[in-house]
């Protein structure tokens, strides 16, 4: 992404960032009362990032617990030092591994924006059906086009990116019944890809004379570029939660 990037400018990075996905509070409440946790659950995210998701699920019940699963140390860092924070640390775990090569099972899953960490979307929710029994409940996020791209926003994002009515078709070819489905709204993707920059752009403001300024400065242009001209407005961005 940036060369010479110290371990500073990485926490930097998504700083500014409540969580790694297009989402309001108010979202995520509607999302985590249609997962139906109960005290004494489990539930485990699988690309969690820092975990700010599985914290609010945790926080929402007495005696549920969670364990966040991701490859990115710093990510994983964040999210220890933020459930000690908030007095979560004896109920919340976070493990550095893949998400995909996590064998267990739980009643209760999170997994948002990593169907790439199992291929691509279809083999996210096919490998997800076999980590949640019968009974249990997925909260399953991931983007899908939500108007014709252009070849730039393609290019961006991969050709392996469905439509809305194919996220759905396969969810229910894997097994699951669609028990919610709502989409980011404008507002919500505007906030995410801002605050996916403002770290950044607040350190290149007090730094530039570093050596790093203008790369840092090219990347966080680039971004915006994309997002304005390419895919604002054509990627979305769904939440499904899904039983079997």
């Amino acid at each position: 992404m940036v060369s010479g990037m110290d371990d500073d400018l990485a926490v930097l990075r998504r700083a500014r960032m409540r969580w790694n996905t297009p989402l309001s509070v108010a979202h995520a409440d509607v999302l985590l009362d249609r997962l139906d946790l109960d005290a004494g659950s489990r539930v485990v995210d699988l690309g969690s990032g820092w975990g700010e998701l599985l914290m609010h699920a945790v926080e929402r019940a007495d005696g549920v617990h969670g364990l966040g699963v991701d490859t990115d140390q710093v990510a994983l860092e964040r999210g220890r030092a933020l459930a000690r924070e908030r007095g979560l640390a004896e109920r919340i775990e976070f493990v550095q591994a893949d998400a995909s090569t996590w064998s267990g099972a739980t009643e209760h899953a999170l997994c948002i924006g990593s169907s790439h960490a199992f291929g691509d979307t279809r083999a996210a929710i096919e490998a997800l059906a076999a980590v949640v029994p019968a009974g249990g409940r997925l909260l399953f996020g991931d983007g899908f086009w939500q108007a014709s791209p252009n070849p730039a926003a393609v290019e961006i994002f991969g050709d392996q990116i469905l439509t809305l009515p194919e996220l759905v078709d396969s969810s229910r070819s894997a097994g699951w019944r669609v028990i919610h489905l709502s989409t980011a709204d404008q507002r919500e993707w505007d906030e995410f890809e801002s605050s996916s920059r403002a770290g950044w752009q607040e350190w290149l403001l007090g730094n530039g004379s570093d050596l790093r300024a203008r790369e840092i400065g090219e990347w966080l242009d680039t971004r915006e570029r994309q997002y304005i001209q390419d895919y604002r407005g054509v990627l979305g961005f769904a939440y499904l939660v899904l039983a079997h």
